[in-house]
């Protein structure tokens, strides 16, 4: 059977005693086998039928990651029901519009996320009971504790276990297991619908580009109800017989943070899950261990970057030519003095990380793989349950998103739908058994985006002649010059960023307009102390017009006689900038939950000062408009 129930019916007979699930209980992690899981998982699908839980119905699962956030998920897919996954960010308003939209007739909710839920459930009349996952001190009318639920389970059971089977083997392939909500930054969110067939295909495609061993264990990271998680992390880890550890919740998220790295010495995962964000922090605190080292210790560890980068080339080039392989033993030596001391701090076991969310800078990508962890970049999305492409050990080259999946049709097409030639940049179209069913209560935007079985997935890429997929940036997000060509901001963007210590955050625009302009946000630590060390008053007119200066002194460089000149086409360039007094985050809607800039959102936002940046006043830097921000932005650490 091609759904979630058969999928876990054959791994647990496969293997019974193995470890599936990790979990901190006290001061140590606990494993729970195949068979004790898949108890758990009956009895609680059995207790949902017994409160009157009836195929298709719709519960929400709002949680940290938990062993019961799978037996949840699993027990609700063996009911026949539909999981509506939500992301712990969202808050109580957002929650209300996706139990609303689904229909949700229950929610199951930790005790981090209860608080939410309470506040609004007098608002959802669909909504009879939440289950909370924890022991609550104090109990509402409506609510109750997820071992009662187990309880009811196991005595249905007991007298009503063909009933029970028989609502099992109802479940079909194309029946909906999961109705996963999009960000919703820019209009209201689409409720991706994914079938067991979505989730059951997409996992063959996933292991058949990666080997996962049994041994195989990771500690999940990111959040559990993404796409990537599911598929990557609870189905792919289960039909290959590996383990799936969950991150010792805390009170809070900065406190469940401050857990990770000492889960993952503990866990000793074999390989992570990531996104660029995370990989970020991870090489921030590499390199800060070792700035604490001796300056001999500094100086041969900035020499073996040096000779790995050279040696592993572009990774599908790795070791290749007389001087590589001449430099094979030196890597090797820095490998076991040096390099293995690093994967040290990771548990001493982990072999690669997967990457997806956002593109993968191709520094990060090279570090890592210096160090003897490969960030190996993927490429997908939810709709496609999600995986489309991956790199993988064997097969890998830096700057692309991988080979694209086995049992799915691939093509590049242009704004016309018409197949692009190889090697040609259009959008990014497949075909194949992972991709949705379409949206939920939403005709409109399903017919726009599946067109004869093909998913037009929004985003710009190309293939090249050996295969690898280049993932460029959003098709519908392109900039766009008066003559109507068009080229892709996220590469521009990503470089004035990452190059300068001064460019916290940019977005670039162009609509048909006569030049190109940015709207940057400075990183305003590294500017104010610019200014300390080049001017007595940091808040002067003149000290906020040397701010402004240096900030475009930044950009000049990626013009004609700069240091990166000759790197982008000098067109798609800012010739104005506007800057910024906020960031883009999560809380003003600028970013989305994977942290992707929500590009509609800030020209909406921003629509006044992008109309400004097209006048003759707005060309000189120190104008009236960027001093008041600078000001208010240093004032805040002043």
């Amino acid at each position: 059977m091609r759904t979630i129930p058969g999928l876990f019916e054959s791994c647990v007979s496969k293997y019974v005693d193995s470890i599936y699930l990790w979990e901190k209980s006290a001061d140590k992690f606990v494993g729970t086998t195949y068979k004790e899981t898949h108890t758990l998982v009956y009895e609680f699908a059995a207790g949902l039928m017994k409160i009157g839980i009836n195929k298709g119905d719709r519960l929400a699962l709002l949680s940290e990651g938990k062993n019961k956030w799978v037996i949840s998920e699993l027990g609700i897919a063996c009911n026949g029901a539909i999981n509506v996954p939500l992301s712990v960010k969202l808050d109580p308003t957002e929650i209300k519009f996706r139990l609303q939209h689904s229909g949700c007739c229950i929610a199951i909710v930790s005790s981090n996320q209860i608080v939410k839920i309470r506040e609004i459930k007098k608002e959802l009349p669909e909504l009879k009971k939440v289950i909370t996952l924890d022991q609550m001190d104090i109990y509402e009318e409506d609510e109750v504790y997820f071992d009662s639920i187990l309880e009811l389970g196991k005595t249905f059971l007991k007298s009503n276990f063909q009933e029970f089977e028989n609502r099992l083997h109802s479940v079909e392939e194309n029946d909906p297991v999961n109705i996963c909500y999009t960000s919703g930054t820019t209009a209201d969110p689409k409720g991706i619908v994914l079938s067991h067939l979505n989730y059951y295909a997409n996992v063959i495609q996933a292991t058949g580009l990666f080997v996962v061993p049994p041994y195989h264990r990771s500690l999940m990271i990111l959040p559990w109800d993404h796409a990537f998680p599911h598929t990557v992390g609870i189905y792919a880890l289960m039909i290959s017989g590996a383990s799936l550890a969950s991150v010792q919740p805390g009170k809070t998220v900065n406190e469940t943070l401050r857990n990770v790295p000492i889960n993952i010495k503990e866990i000793k995962p074999t390989f992570l899950l990531s996104v660029p964000a995370l990989a970020k922090n991870f090489k921030k605190n590499i390199e800060k261990g070792i700035q604490e080292k001796s300056p001999l210790i500094q100086k041969l560890f900035k020499h073996a970057l040096k000779i790995a980068y050279y040696y592993n080339s572009n990774g599908w080039e790795k070791g290749k030519g007389i001087r590589r392989k001449l430099l094979k033993p030196l890597y090797f030596l820095y490998d076991m003095i040096l390099f293995k001391k690093v994967r040290e701090g990771f548990g001493g076991k982990l072999e690669f990380f997967v990457g997806g969310g956002a593109l993968l800078d191709i520094e990060l990508q090279k570090f890592f793989y210096a160090i003897g962890i490969p960030m190996l970049q993927g490429y997908g999305l939810t709709e496609a349950a999600p995986i489309i492409s991956a790199n993988t050990l064997s097969k890998h080259k830096f700057g692309s998103s991988g080979m694209k999946v086995h049992f799915m049709d691939l093509k590049i097409c242009d704004e016309d739908g018409k197949e692009l030639p190889l090697g040609e940049k259009g959008e990014i179209v497949v075909k194949g058994e992972n991709v949705m069913q379409g949206y939920w209560k939403n005709e409109a935007a399903t017919k726009e985006t599946i067109k004869d079985g093909w998913l037009y997935t929004g985003d710009m890429g190309y293939m090249d002649t050996d295969g690898f997929l280049y993932v460029i940036g959003r098709f519908k997000s392109l900039l766009i010059g008066s003559d109507g060509e068009k080229y892709s901001p996220e590469g521009i963007e990503e470089a004035l960023a990452d190059n300068s210590p001064f460019l916290d955050q940019l977005v670039l625009h162009n609509n048909q307009n006569p030049y190109t302009t940015a709207l940057i946000y400075p990183a305003k630590e590294a500017l104010l102390n610019f200014l300390r060390k080049n001017h007595q008053n940091a808040l002067s007119d003149e000290a906020i017009c040397l701010a402004l200066k240096h900030i475009q002194s930044e950009i000049s460089q990626y013009f004609s006689g700069g240091k990166f000149q000759g790197l982008f086409p000098e067109r798609w360039l800012p010739s104005a900038i506007g800057i910024l007094s906020e960031g883009f985050t999560e809380q003003n809607k600028m970013m989305n939950s994977t942290m992707k800039i929500v590009r509609g959102k800030i020209d909406q936002n921003y629509s006044e000062l992008i109309n400004f940046l097209y006048t003759p006043e707005a060309r000189n830097i120190c104008n009236e408009k960027n001093k008041e921000a600078i000001k208010k932005l240093l004032m805040t650490i002043e």
